[in-house]
């Protein structure tokens, strides 16, 4: 075992081992509580994810076919999903087999809801501050996701009992990828520190793990098969690059500023924005710089990549949503939202669909940039807009005055909290 990581998991161990056995189990970093089994009845393992962020491994997120509300209005708002004031983009929903959505929230607890918003099942993390940021993987029956607590969990899908509980590290606000039977995730350490690991769907038992990750991850991580690349970014300002699925370590790229978003890859690139202020395009085989697009502010949203259009969509903290050409980084409009942008654009089959920190969720033409409609919340947008054959769902963060009042030791009021908003055609 790296010596490393043997003394991080030691150190871990106090803490985690005290908090663990004030659930009913103990557990050191490194290791995998078990409540029972995946049964996949001899049945091979799904070999891509029924749902995971972005639409998957290479996190385009982009929805060729998919089409918006064109008069909308918010059908139903399930609160207390989102409770804290942590500021990083938090988790968004994703759709499951069957239409149901699965929603995650920094207050810990993962739900599954109907498109009526009745709540099928609720389960949680230990350890619930600052809960789950991180959009969950849907595979063989299951819901993989990490927690603030330091560990990868999976739930089963149709019950909402837990599988597994694998101790990784000291934090993951990362979201996981699945392919063939393996989960991917970035793990934060205390130190500061990180590590990329590879878990069993099946098991949770780590079957791959890589130290020289420094600075907390909180990118993530993209697989292009293609290309053969696994790429990650962390606050150390590098974008790490391995083969795949070898897994063999390869090269690093400088930002030399915090890489907090995700990676999304295509054309045998990565791009990513950096705190640098700059969108970056990145070569998968050897890591040489190929343009960089230079915005306003800290970039933390993660790009979307439309191959069709050979355009790139991505937010920054200037307030924009800019369209850049994929094949030079040169731009080709932008629109000011008046907020923030650090969640990830969602493309459509006409729109862009953004979270902003002003609290609303925009939709605009993906050819001008022409804003066609905003949906308010109560709070700051910063989830990935889920857009499905007959809706649109987003989460907010608390309002201020919940935060305010929450930090004052009061009662804040629960319509306040951060909540999943279910987006639909008024007119119909």
């Amino acid at each position: 075992m790296d010596e490393r990581y043997s003394r991080r998991a030691f150190l871990s161990a106090t803490a985690a081992g005290a908090a663990a056995g004030l659930a009913g189990c103990a557990a050191a970093p490194g290791g995998t509580e078990v409540v029972s089994r995946i049964e996949t009845d001899g049945e091979p393992l799904a070999e891509a994810a029924a749902a995971q962020f972005r639409g998957g491994l290479q996190r385009r997120g982009v929805h060729p076919e998919a089409t918006i509300p064109t008069d909308p209005a918010v059908d139903w708002t399930i609160r207390e999903v989102n409770t804290g004031d942590h500021t990083a983009a938090k988790a968004s929903p994703v759709e499951v087999p069957g239409g149901d959505i699965v929603v995650p929230g920094d207050n810990g607890e993962i739900r599954r809801v109907t498109p009526d918003g009745e709540v099928v099942w609720r389960s949680s993390v230990e350890r619930a501050k600052r809960g789950i940021h991180g959009t969950p993987a849907v595979a063989n029956g299951a819901v993989y996701v990490g927690a603030y607590d330091g560990a990868l969990y999976a739930f089963d899908l149709e019950s909402g009992e837990r599988y597994w509980r694998s101790k990784l590290g000291d934090a993951i606000g990362s979201s996981p990828g699945y392919h063939d039977g393996t989960v991917y995730i970035a793990v934060e350490y205390h130190d500061p520190s990180g590590a990329m690991f590879a878990v069993d769907a099946v098991t949770g038992d780590v079957t791959w793990e890589d130290q020289r990750v420094t600075d907390h991850p909180h990118s993530t991580a993209a697989i292009d098969r293609r290309a053969g690349r696994l790429v990650v970014g962390s606050n150390d300002g590098y974008l790490y690059a391995w083969s795949y699925p070898g897994l063999e370590y390869l090269w690093k790229f400088p930002t030399g500023r915090p890489i907090k978003g995700p990676i999304a890859t295509a054309g045998a690139s990565a791009v990513f924005g950096s705190w640098d202020g700059s969108v970056y395009r990145v070569a998968l085989d050897d890591g040489t710089e190929e343009w960089s697009f230079r915005t306003g502010g800290l970039v933390m949203s993660g790009p979307s990549i439309e191959a069709e259009t050979g355009t790139v969509y991505v937010g920054s903290h200037d307030s924009n949503l800019y369209a850049l050409a994929f094949e030079d980084g040169d731009q080709r409009w932008s629109f000011d939202t008046g907020g923030r942008l650090i969640g990830c654009p969602t493309v459509t089959s006409e729109h862009v669909l953004v979270g902003s920190q002003d609290g609303t969720c925009y939709a605009v033409e993906k050819a001008t940039g022409d804003e066609v409609w905003g949906v308010e919340g109560v709070g700051e947008m910063t989830s990935v807009p889920l857009v499905t054959d007959d809706a649109v769902y987003v989460t907010d963060r608390a309002a201020e005055s919940y935060l305010e009042t929450k930090a004052g030791d009061g009662e804040p009021d629960p319509a306040e909290s951060g909540g999943l908003y279910r987006i639909v055609d008024a007119g119909e």
